[in-house]
């Protein structure tokens, strides 16, 4: 009887063991780089990468990605964005000291996802778990993020690649609804001569969606061509660093039948830790084919931000 009990007591205790550890399930947003990491793919731009990078300059010519922000740029409902300049202690004419010092000073009342951005970490989640495990209610703060804010965005310096889209589909304008999966990915890169895609590259898409931008507003913001889910996972199979282009959107819209919404942000973000970089203006790079390049970017240290406006300086 007593053999009896502990055998029962031991088959007790492995089914309860069993169950406890199926229920423990790995988060799915994990990161490879342990969990204090807050900047995902970024930890690949070591100072090698770097070093590597700027032997792509040849040229010396400087290249500003960001497009102007202001009142009128489209933007992802609800998203808005206004300048107010004012001169303080100047009313009616006054000035300051005995030099009759004035000066102007500007406020701005509106979103960070505005213009040209960079989505940070914190930005897209499934069902409110973000990268790194994170749970939208321990760290989503309305005076800000509590982790993975974009001032943690460090200083990058890496290799960027230019996909001329527009050239691969033989257009001016690439159509909305256009994926970019694999194949063109591929198919671009052969076409501009681009041997491979590294680990901590930043991949730029080139449509020409930008030259709908205060002609046809309303096009221009309601769809877009962009990177497909399959696409989404090849870049993060390569582990590339950031992944951008010139729409307003960066993934496919309308979305792939059966894909979710914003999935390939998804895959991006909270899956892998690849930031993303939207309205993005290589026009004049696609004028000088310049595939390969030195990426730079700084973004505004903003404590706790989801977004940054940014103007990534590309150089050849």
């Amino acid at each position: 009887m007593r053999i009896h009990s502990a055998a029962k007591l031991c088959v007790l205790l492995l089914a309860f063991t069993i169950g406890a550890h199926a229920q423990q399930k790995p988060c799915l947003t994990a990161s490879k780089f342990g969990p204090d990491d807050q900047i995902g793919n970024l930890n690949h731009v070591t100072p090698a990468k770097t070093l590597a990078a700027t032997r792509l300059v040849t040229k010396g010519k400087t290249y500003r990605l960001g497009i102007e922000t202001n009142k009128d740029t489209p933007a992802y409902p609800p998203r808005t964005f206004a300048i107010t300049i004012v001169q303080p202690s100047q009313v009616a004419g006054g000035s300051l000291g005995p030099t009759k010092t004035t000066y102007n000073d500007d406020m701005i009342t509106g979103w960070l996802g505005v213009g040209s951005q960079l989505d940070g970490l914190g930005h897209i989640g499934i069902d409110n778990l973000y990268y790194n495990c994170n749970k939208a209610a321990d760290f989503a703060m309305t005076d800000g993020l509590k982790k993975l804010g974009v001032e943690h965005v460090p200083a990058i310096a890496t290799r960027g690649v230019l996909l001329d889209m527009a050239g691969y589909f033989n257009t001016d304008i690439v159509k909305e609804g256009t994926a970019f999966n694999r194949a063109e990915i591929e198919g671009a890169m052969k076409r501009q001569g681009i041997t491979s895609i590294e680990k901590g590259d930043v991949v730029l898409f080139y449509t020409g969606w930008l030259k709908l931008l205060g002609k046809d507003n309303k096009r221009f913001g309601s769809a877009a061509p962009g990177l497909g889910r399959e696409g989404a996972k090849y870049l993060a199979s390569l582990e590339v660093a950031i992944a951008g282009s010139d729409t307003w959107s960066f993934e496919v819209i309308p979305f792939e039948k059966d894909v979710g919404v914003f999935e390939v942000h998804q895959i991006l973000i909270p899956l892998n830790g690849i930031h993303i970089l939207e309205n993005m203006n290589t026009e004049e790079m696609v004028k000088d084919q310049a595939w390969e390049f030195l990426f730079t970017l700084g973004p505004a240290r903003i404590t706790g931000g989801v977004q940054a406006i940014v103007n990534p300086i590309a150089i050849k």
